[in-house]
C-alpha cells in the first residue's frame, strides 16, 4: 500500500513523517481541551464537575498526548525504536520515568493526585498554610499550589510541601466566619453600658448574620454575645463574637466595628486604657546617665 510519504524525497521523508506526528499530536491536545472548556462552561457540568479536578485532569490528558505523540515519533527513528515502543506500550514507563525524573518531582505529582483526590482545599478556596502564608487558591498544577494573596502576589508551593504542613481552609464545609471583636475598658467605666454599646453597634452592621438557633431564639438569646474575658492590670476585657456569611465581609464587620466602639465609647465617655510608663530617677543621676548614653538621652 502507497504512502502519502512515498511522493517525498527520501531524504525528507523522516523529517515529514516527524512534523506531521507533531501537528497532529498539537492538533488533537487542542481539540480535547476545547471540548473540555466547552463542557466546562456549560451550566450542567459547572453545576456538577470539581473545577479543581478538572483542571488537574486537563493538564494530565495533556502530558498523556504529548507523552503518545512523542513516543511515536521516536518509533519512527530507527536508533529509538525500541524506547518509542516500549513509551508507547507502558512497558518500562515507570523506569524510564524514574530515571529521567527527580524524586522531588515525582513526589510533587503524587501529592497534587492526593490533594484532587482528598479535597482538603479546592480552587477558590481562602487558606493559610503552617500560618505564614494566606490567599486564595487561584490553581494547582502537576506540580504547585498557587495562592494570591491579598496583595495580588502569587504565592507558589509545592504539592509536596502543602500536603505535608498544617491548612487552615475557611471555605472547607461553610464559608461562614465567627469574628472575635475584643475591647478593653477602664475599671472606673460603666461595665454594663460598655456591653450594650458592643452589642448595640456590631448589631447595626449590614453584614451581620444571625446564627442563632432555634432554641437560642426562642430563648431571646443575643445575636452578639458580650462577655468579660479577663480583669487584666489595667483595663475590663469584654469579647463579642459576630458572624459574617465570608471571610471577606467578615473583615469588614471587624474593622468598622472597632471604629465605631472607639466612636460611641468616646461621646459616653467610656476609657479604652492603655499603657503609660514613668520612670523616676534618683537626684543628679539622670543627668550624668543622659550625658553618658547620647542613645538614651534621645530616648527621653
Amino acid at each position: 500500500m502507497k504512502s502519502v510519504f512515498d511522493s517525498v524525497p527520501s531524504d525528507f521523508r523522516l523529517l515529514s513523517v516527524l512534523v506531521t506526528i507533531v501537528v497532529i499530536t498539537f492538533m488533537v491536545n487542542w481539540a480535547v481541551i476545547a471540548i473540555i472548556n466547552r463542557l466546562e462552561a456549560s451550566k450542567l457540568a459547572t453545576a456538577s464537575v470539581d473545577k479543581t479536578a478538572l483542571n488537574f485532569a486537563k493538564r494530565l490528558i495533556s502530558v498523556v498526548i504529548y507523552g503518545v505523540g512523542v513516543g511515536a515519533c521516536l518509533t519512527r527513528i530507527p536508533e529509538l525504536d525500541i524506547v518509542g515502543h516500549s513509551l508507547l506500550t507502558g512497558a518500562g514507563i515507570l523506569t524510564l520515568v524514574g530515571g529521567l525524573a527527580s524524586q522531588q518531582v515525582l513526589g510533587n505529582i503524587v501529592s497534587g493526585f492526593m490533594i484532587v483526590f482528598f479535597r482538603p482545599f479546592r480552587i477558590g478556596d481562602r487558606i493559610t498554610v503552617s500560618g505564614n502564608y494566606t490567599g486564595t487558591v487561584e490553581d494547582i498544577t502537576l506540580r504547585e499550589t498557587i495562592l494570591r494573596d491579598a496583595e495580588n502576589n502569587r504565592i507558589i508551593i509545592p504539592n509536596s510541601q502543602i500536603s505535608s504542613e498544617v491548612v487552615v481552609n475557611a471555605n472547607h464545609t461553610d464559608n461562614k466566619i465567627c469574628k472575635i471583636i475584643e475591647v478593653g475598658v477602664g475599671y472606673s467605666s460603666d461595665l454594663e453600658q460598655a456591653m450594650t454599646i458592643m452589642q448595640d453597634e456590631i448589631v447595626k452592621h449590614p453584614l451581620l448574620i444571625d446564627q442563632r438557633t432555634e432554641e437560642q431564639i426562642r430563648d431571646n438569646a443575643p445575636i452578639v454575645p458580650v462577655r468579660v474575658t479577663a480583669l487584666g492590670d489595667s483595663s475590663i476585657t469584654l469579647r463579642a463574637w459576630a458572624w459574617a456569611d465570608s471571610p471577606a465581609n467578615g473583615f469588614v464587620l471587624q474593622c468598622d466595628s472597632y471604629v465605631n466602639l472607639k466612636r460611641r465609647f468616646d461621646e459616653v465617655g467610656i476609657e479604652i486604657p492603655f499603657p503609660q510608663r514613668t520612670i523616676s530617677f534618683a537626684d543628679g543621676s539622670r543627668v550624668n546617665s543622659l550625658a553618658e548614653d547620647p542613645k538614651e538621652r534621645n530616648a527621653h
